[in-house]
């Protein structure tokens, strides 16, 4: 690997840890818990990992250590997010901190090297090739889903090979609840081995009060509210365009919110709210026409305008629509062989009237990115839906109409950007170097404790590193039962942007004002380095839940 000089000095940066994993550690249990929601379905398909209690780790005498060494594996599931190769060196840290002769396997490209028996040593010189740096690379990442006896079966086949105790798996809500039913299903058989879960996703939609954040939300929204910041620099110098900005976020509206917070758009629309206010997509393309209106009244006709990945998810009418069409295409097997010209006419047929009626009048172009294939957890693929363009466009007509009725005499061109790989595999940031390795070892403690089905779980992140609390969590506690592909399933609830949340009410008290004046933020890099209160702060969104306020 040919490394850059921000590569070399990244190398070089040192994780800080929370104290109570600084030496020997003892185990504090909580109270039983229960699932978020249908508790006792939940109950009832995970009779061996359920009610299990929160635990934390607290400084204890004596030298830290196991009698035997143990082999663990590790997989990376699911889309990647800054700090991924932190949390692996943080388990293999662990482990041989714990027994010098302990071993690490990673699973090639993700469950499917699990199954496949695709695996190599992860030892002391690929690790530190890899700490502090972006990407998964290091093993590779895939979105196979670990839910068949048969996959199980296989993959233990390798696990006894290799004489792994247990299994890490770092991934998001889907993967997490694969690593659930996989511990479960292996206590169940008395197979031998531990499944430990850990947070990763950018959308930040994988969180409670045991789990703060997931990580690479706070370096994928520094990257994107510094590239948001270049545009509002360029948009206010050259004066002349209106950007819409889609960053990423299928399932939540944390992202689009967090860059709000960093940067003071004109516009950002919350999709949580579109749905609670029943809002349609005429009444977002009145809302932002609107403001494109008011500031054109003041000579100002620039602006931005941030847009969440899963909008489309979010509007009542589409809403309905989508799910009538996911169970359409999960059972229909005819619309494969149906002419790609003929599609749209097929669906409408097939659609109850209210849906058909939503379906037809939707632009060609989004009408056929909604009857794409879906991703491998039966999700609408949002990311293939050019929202961004989709507004523009409206926005755009509307003010046309205007216009011819004297309500708008401004001008009004645009420019579309779509955030998303660019935040992906950045280098994290140093509370994502920082986190990411405190999860990874606090992985390792729970190994060490005989837990499974946890995930590792690091909290009381807006203090310094040596206050954080390490412990876990049951998967089960963060469970509920959900559609997916036509069938009600046990999956990890989805934590959305809470309305009444301190974040959404900080950016509700200010957006009217951002609206209309030009109040731009400009972050600049500050992932890394720069004055420490800046670069090492955790995200605007976990400052306002946790203290209330933003410095």
């Amino acid at each position: 690997m040919t490394k850059s000089a921000l590569q070399i000095a990244r190398a070089a940066y040192v994780p800080k840890m929370p104290e109570g994993l600084w030496s020997n550690v003892r185990l504090e249990e909580g109270a039983a818990t229960s699932a978020a929601g249908d508790a006792e379905e939940i109950k009832k398909l995970f009779p061996n990992t359920y009610g299990m209690p929160v635990v934390k780790f607290v400084q204890t005498d004596g030298q830290p250590g196991l009698e035997n060494p143990m082999n663990v594996g590790v997989i990376l599931s699911g889309g990647q997010a800054p700090g991924g190769h932190n949390v692996i060196a943080g388990i293999y840290d662990g482990i041989k901190r714990l027994h010098p002769q302990s071993r690490l396997f990673g699973f090639i490209l993700g469950p499917a090297g699990l199954i496949e028996h695709n695996y190599k040593e992860l030892t002391g010189d690929i690790i530190d090739e890899y700490r502090n740096t972006g990407g998964f690379d290091i093993i590779g990442s895939g979105r196979t889903k670990l839910e068949t006896k048969e996959q199980f079966d296989k993959g233990l086949e390798i696990l006894k090979k290799l004489d792994i105790k247990a299994l890490v798996i770092i991934g998001g809500d889907d993967s997490n609840t694969n690593a659930c039913v996989l511990a479960e299903y292996y206590k169940a058989i008395n197979a031998g081995v531990q499944v430990i879960g850990c947070p990763k996703t950018i959308d930040g939609d994988l969180k409670n009060e045991q789990i703060e954040t997931s990580f690479g939300f706070d370096t994928a929204c520094k990257v994107y509210s510094e590239l948001i910041g270049n545009i509002e620099r360029d948009c206010n110098s050259a004066r002349k365009y209106w950007h819409f900005i889609k960053v990423m976020g299928r399932s939540a509206s944390h992202i689009a919110l967090e860059c709000a917070l960093q940067t003071h758009p004109n516009i950002c629309i919350i999709s949580e709210e579109v749905e609670a206010q029943s809002l349609s997509l005429d009444d977002i393309v009145d809302q932002i026409a609107t403001v494109v209106a008011q500031r054109a009244e003041k000579g100002l006709n620039f602006g931005t305008v941030i847009i969440p990945e899963g909008l489309i998810e979010f509007i009542p009418a589409i809403k309905s629509l989508i799910a009538e069409l996911n169970d359409l295409l999960s059972k229909t097997e005819e619309f494969s062989l149906v002419r790609r010209s003929q599609q749209r006419e097929y669906i409408i047929g097939k659609l109850s009237q209210e849906n058909a009626k939503i379906y037809a009048s939707l632009p060609e172009k989004v009408a056929k990115q909604l009857a794409l294939d879906r991703d491998p957890h039966g999700n609408v693929q949002v990311s293939m839906i050019q929202t961004e363009e989709l507004l523009a466009q409206m926005v755009a007509t509307r003010l046309e109409e205007w216009a011819k009725e004297g309500k708008y005499k401004g001008k009004f061109a645009t420019i579309t950007h779509f955030f998303g790989y660019e935040g992906r595999c950045a280098a994290p940031s140093n509370y994502d170097a920082d986190y990411c390795y405190s999860l990874g070892y606090t992985a390792s403690m729970l190994i060490a404790s005989g837990k499974t089905g946890y995930m590792a779980s690091v909290r009381n992140t807006t203090a310094p590193a040596h206050e954080w609390i390490a412990g876990g969590i049951p998967i089960t506690m963060m469970m509920n039962m959900e559609r997916r592909h036509g069938e009600m399933k046990p999956v990890i609830q989805k934590a959305l942007v809470k309305l009444d949340g301190a974040p959404f009410q900080y950016f509700k008290s200010k957006r009217d004002e951002w609206a209309i004046e030009t109040d731009y933020v400009y972050p600049g890099p500050i992932q890394y380095f720069g004055p420490t209160e800046v670069c090492d702060q955790p995200s605007k969104t976990l400052q306002l839940e946790q203290r209330g306020k933003l410095e």
